[in-house]
């Protein structure tokens, strides 16, 4: 079998170094593969997967970024469809864009032994404005079916030469053959950043490259009556860099629950530009060290000199902290006065569009404009004020000195020699509890002085949950009862979030859904506006078949529709942490009334469980009395992220834990 299994190896080997790659041709073999031999869960695969970036001189423009792509995707079956559209976004900035041109593509299929195209007409491309810095370009595939291939190319012209996309070996489906060239004049000279686990080291090469110039002079007399026109060329040569990555059999990149974006740990290499050094110039710098990154960014006229305007607010500013002198009392009067008086417009930025002066007057910016507001009002009290960089979730995390890395900005505020953390674009935020998209590691505070130091982003306080619940079972299996729930901190903001920003009756009916479809009456929610309270929910409700009966017993779990069915960890190994986004702590209280004429038979032991190094604790607390079942289970994760170190054992604790709140209690009838 192993000497099988090894000429399989070596036939596979032969047949990828051996496939004909270029354009339109596809083969019969590729066509008839109804799976991919290293993943057969994969829906699809790219089976060759094509990039080649390099610079381009024009003369008079100077050198742009062009990037080639070709791509061929087979796909297995219907949940691989989604790959048969394609979405390319056009970044733009003033009068410049990207420009997407050469595109062709073809979708192949196998009908009765013979190979079948279907070219992309132009009904299948489509061309939106996702913002007023992106444009996209999209096109889905024309004949899709189960075991199709489709395979495009086309090339982006980019005037932006200081960030390069990243290049991304691995995807979300496994990669056969990948080839990627970055080609890069001896002029511009990149930092160039790897993250991933997959060892990804370039072939480097170096060869000769010319630049030639045309030229046009014109030479006569007076009014040019008899003049000549001239023209010649001139060349000039210059060292083009190569890094060529060559892979085969890349794996998919797998999710699963608590990853706070899987992007962090995808296979891939980022080149930004650090500094240009071109003949007869002095070295132009742009980003080498955090240092440099910082005093770029805070240079901008759209960043550190907005923090120095105050006039447009000092009135109101006064007005609203007149005999306050306590400084937390007066910091959350300003950020519930910002919070109210601008709105975020939903635009994400480290620099302000229209500037805060702007903002101020039409009650609407985007989140720079609305937190180096905040910020300057800080400031303008004598608070040790600051703007602190942030990258958020979907943005990834900023290992390396880059400018790009930050793409949002909250105020940082040091009161009482701690930091206190604020995020004026969510209404609902309050003193260090930020919204989820900005709790992502660390963010860098830009001080008065150019300097900069990392501000851990996670709050230290464990958001709460407690649950009542009382419960009353009858003979039939049915239930009643009520349930007050009581949320602070991440929770409580969440809860508000949703709970406000919709109607009353569908925020009911989705929590009766939630919870098996129970009837809710009297429902009601105080401090949905006071952040200064904890939210509070309380309900009565009804519940139909929640207990199973056998014969003469009764089975049921305890925590009945507040349980967990299922352990969210399925995979055997983690390579990355696990982030819950921050400390949670859940308690529950529940009493059941078992119905008259049953006695109790069966109870589940109480249990304690424990993390290593104190990362969570879980405790299960059963006892009766009479009719009466009292329950209280208490759940902590101390820690916002657990380092895959844990994941086996935070697999396992998972794993008992929703085995034990599933455990049932079983009740008798009494036939005395």
């Amino acid at each position: 079998m192993k000497k099988l299994l090894l000429i399989y190896l070596a036939l596979n080997i032969q047949f990828l170094m051996g496939q004909d790659y270029d354009f339109g041709k596809v083969s019969k073999e590729e066509l008839s593969e109804k799976f991919n031999s290293t993943d057969s869960s994969a829906t699809a695969s790219y089976l060759y997967k094509y990039r080649k970036s390099f610079f381009e001189y024009i003369q008079n423009d100077g050198f742009q970024l062009v990037t080639e792509i070709h791509e061929r995707v087979k796909i297995y079956n219907k949940d691989g469809f989604d790959y048969a559209t394609k979405k390319i976004n056009l970044f733009k900035d003033g009068g410049n864009s990207e420009k997407i041109s050469e595109l062709k593509a073809f979708t192949f299929n196998l009908v009765n032994d013979k190979i079948e195209e279907s070219k992309l007409k132009s009904d299948g491309e489509f061309d939106i404005e996702l913002s007023k810095f992106y444009d996209q370009k999209s096109f889905t595939m024309p004949n899709v079916k189960e075991g199709s291939i489709i395979e495009y190319k086309y090339k982006v012209r980019s005037p932006f030469i200081a960030v390069v996309d990243e290049f991304k070996f691995q995807h979300d489906i496994p990669v056969k053959k990948l080839l990627a060239i970055f080609d890069v004049p001896e002029y511009f000279n990149y930092n160039v950043n790897v993250k991933g686990f997959l060892p990804v080291v370039p072939k480097i090469e170096n060869s000769t490259q010319d630049i030639t110039f045309n030229n046009k002079t014109r030479s006569g007399g007076f009014n040019y009556t008899s003049s000549q026109t001239t023209f010649n060329t001139s060349k000039i040569s210059y060292i083009k860099n190569r890094s060529l990555y060559e892979m085969t059999d890349v794996p998919a990149l797998k999710s699963e629950p608590y990853v706070n974006n899987i992007d962090n740990y995808r296979s891939s290499v980022k080149y930004e530009l650090s500094y240009t050094k071109f003949p007869n110039a002095m070295i132009k710098y742009y980003s080498t060290t955090w240092e440099d990154v910082v005093k770029t960014i805070y240079e901008s006229s759209n960043f550190g000199s907005e923090l120095n305007k105050t006039g447009y607010f000092e009135k109101d500013l006064e007005a609203l902290l007149v005999d306050i002198s306590d400084p937390l009392e007066k910091i959350s009067k300003i950020f519930s006065f910002v919070k109210s008086q601008v709105k975020w417009n939903g635009y994400y930025g480290k620099y302000t569009d229209n500037g805060v002066r702007q903002a101020y007057k039409e009650h609407s910016g985007n989140v720079a404009e609305v937190n180096l507001m905040l910020t300057a009002m800080l400031r303008s009290i004598g608070l040790n004020a600051n703007p602190v960089l942030v990258s958020t979730r979907d943005n990834g995390i900023p290992v390396f000195p880059t400018r790009d890395g930050y793409n949002y900005v909250i105020a940082g505020v040091e009161v009482h020699s701690e930091i206190v953390l604020l995020d004026a674009t969510s209404f609902y935020s309050t003193l260090n509890i930020l919204p989820l998209r900005v709790l992502n590691w660390e963010g860098r505070m830009i001080k008065k002085d150019g300097s900069s130091v990392l501000v851990n982003l996670y709050p230290k306080n464990a958001a709460l949950e407690s649950v009542y619940l009382n419960v009353e079972l009858f003979d039939e299996g049915d239930m009643s009862g009520e349930l007050r729930n009581v949320k602070t901190g991440h929770d409580g903001m969440y809860y508000r979030t949703e709970y406000n920003g919709g109607n009353e009756d569908e925020f009911i009916e989705k929590l009766e859904n939630k919870h098996g479809g129970m009837e809710i009456s009297d429902f009601e929610v105080t401090n949905s506006k006071d952040l200064t309270q904890p939210i509070r929910e309380s309900y009565k409700f009804i519940q139909d078949s929640q207990v199973e009966i056998i014969g003469d017993r009764m089975y049921f779990s305890p925590l009945f529709f507040l349980s967990t069915k299922e352990n969210p960890f399925k995979l055997e190994k983690r390579e990355f942490p696990v982030d819950f986004g921050y400390p949670s702590e859940n308690k529950y209280r529940i009493g059941i009334t078992i119905p008259e004429g049953y006695v109790i038979e069966t109870l589940p032991k109480s249990a304690f469980l424990r993390l290593p190094d104190d990362l969570g604790s879980f405790m299960f607390n059963i006892t009766t009395t009479a009719n009466q079942i009292q329950l209280v289970v208490n759940s902590k994760m101390e820690e916002s992220i657990i380092s895959p170190v844990y994941y086996e054992t935070l697999k396992e604790y998972f794993k008992l834990m929703i085995a034990k709140t599933n455990e049932k209690i079983v009740l008798t009838k009494n036939l005395k």
